[in-house]
């Protein structure tokens, strides 16, 4: 049985410049205040794997949320901002 998918919110302390958001390429982002916030659609390997990304960075990691469960595609306005 394959893991089911859930939209995730991850917060990390700083402005991740273009070399480390490139370590998320699955992961939409936008800078809110002094941090940046991925989000996407994830399965359970696929969180573990973004988690481990961003501790062997040295990424300041704030908050990880679920957001629900995907039924389809990514929502409207899913975009990624300078």
């Amino acid at each position: 049985m394959e893991p089911a998918s859930a939209r995730y919110m991850i917060s990390i302390n700083g402005h991740l410049g273009a070399t480390l958001l490139s370590a998320f390429p699955a992961m939409a982002w936008k800078r809110q205040g002094p941090k940046t916030v991925l989000t996407g659609v994830l399965d359970r390997p696929g969180l573990h794997g973004v988690l481990a990304e961003i501790e062997a960075l040295g990424l300041d990691l704030l908050e990880v949320r679920k957001l629900g469960r995907e039924v389809g595609s990514p929502e409207r306005g899913d975009t990624c901002s300078p």
